[in-house]
């Protein structure tokens, strides 16, 4: 049955991280979102979340642009209107260019609205919208990510306490000057660990001599290691290493993966829904990905725990075949605005919430509280 959109609720938040994640970057200290509630006039509330910045780093939106966008161009787009399911909230709000991450935030809204109306998990919900064989599972493989450190030693530490918790998949943040010789470092403490260096657009086709030496250390791949929007350059540089290399930023509609697939860009992906402008587009580059058999994994904003459970169940899906940077909640946060926390299993999974729509309770006066901390940072003019 369709669903009729009568508000959209807009929160600005403002969580402190466990530990801040440095990339190249920069340093993320704490963790700024917009959590968006949707409601429909058949009673049913649905929550997504923006992950969007504090400043334009990984993608050009924050916060600030991204309440902007929802108050005066997507709440005229859906406000009062019906939809007969979420690829047609997604298809609303098409007219408006870029701002994938908002639109993102927003129609997940919508997907969690309308699978509790129909009394499905999102896992399963997801599962409708695509071709017989599609079962999620009900456990998401998982890996951990770690920021750069201020030294080798200082990364060893902190592998070998992911490793204590479970984690089986270890993923560090590199940039030019810090990756060869920290890539030696942990390969000689840990040869069989499942390794990979996200880079993060910091290197240049220029330094592709200087990458080929990652080949000595079995690394599981190299993440977007050219820039943010390449995709031409990454089919020059992936037949020069025998590492392969998996794409992030540069993919951002199924269209750029058709590309990158036929002009061997890629050999792995990182599916990060919010960079995409959400889980309809998501689901057709899962299709893309499962007729081609590559890789593919769930990549992460360090969402919330509202975030956090809408990621699960896309990793739920069958050919999501390598770990994603899902980790449980106190990998980030001490205190998250969802309940219950996320817990790392034995194997180095994450159990995919089973309820209707994302499965977890959301608890507002948590999101109250986000939202007065960012209020007070008076983060913009």
């Amino acid at each position: 049955m369709p669903l009729t959109i009568q508000s959209l609720a807009v929160y600005p938040i403002a969580l402190n991280y466990v530990e801040p994640l440095k990339t190249s970057f920069g340093d993320n200290a704490l963790k700024a979102a917009v959590v968006v509630q949707l409601c429909t006039a058949e009673g049913v509330c649905g929550w997504g979340e923006a992950s969007v910045e504090l400043s334009p780093g990984y993608g050009s939106e924050t916060v600030g642009t991204a309440i902007h966008v929802i108050r005066n161009f997507i709440e005229p787009l859906l406000i009062g209107k019906t939809f007969a399911d979420p690829p047609a909230v997604a298809k609303a709000m098409r007219s408006i260019r870029g701002h994938q991450h908002t639109r993102a935030g927003v129609e997940a809204a919508a997907w969690d609205a309308f699978a509790q109306f129909n009394n499905l998990s999102l896992a399963h919900y997801f599962a409708t919208f695509l071709p017989e064989g599609h079962t999620p599972r009900a456990t998401a493989p998982v890996g951990v990510s770690i920021g750069m450190q201020p030294t080798a030693e200082a990364t060893l530490a902190i592998i070998r306490k992911r490793v204590k918790e479970g984690y089986n998949r270890i993923k560090l943040k590199i940039t030019p000057g810090w990756d060869v010789e920290l890539a030696r470092a942990v390969r000689a403490e840990f040869p069989e660990i499942l390794l990979m260096l996200d880079a993060n657009s910091a290197y240049t086709l220029a330094d592709a001599e200087h990458l080929k030496q990652l080949d000595a250390f079995n690394l599981l791949m190299v993440e977007q290691p050219l820039g943010h929007d390449d995709i031409y350059q990454h089919s020059k540089l992936q037949p020069q290493l025998k590492t392969r290399i998996c794409l992030d930023e540069s993919i951002k509609s199924t269209d750029d993966l058709h590309l990158a697939l036929e002009i061997g860009a890629i050999r792995i992906l990182n599916l990060k829904p919010a960079r995409v402008g959400g889980f309809t587009e998501s689901l057709s580059i899962y299709r893309v990905c499962a007729e081609h058999q590559l890789p593919l994994w769930i990549g992460g904003m360090l969402e919330t725990g509202i975030g956090r459970a809408a990621n699960l169940a896309l990793a739920s899906l069958p050919a999501v075949t390598l770990p994603c940077d899902i980790s449980a909640t106190d990998r980030y946060y001490v205190e998250d605005i969802t309940e219950p926390p996320f817990r790392l299993n034995a194997d180095s999974t994450i159990t995919v919430p089973t309820g209707p729509g994302i499965g977890v309770a959301v608890q507002l006066d948590r999101i109250e509280k986000a939202t007065a901390a960012w209020e007070a940072m008076h983060a913009y003019v």
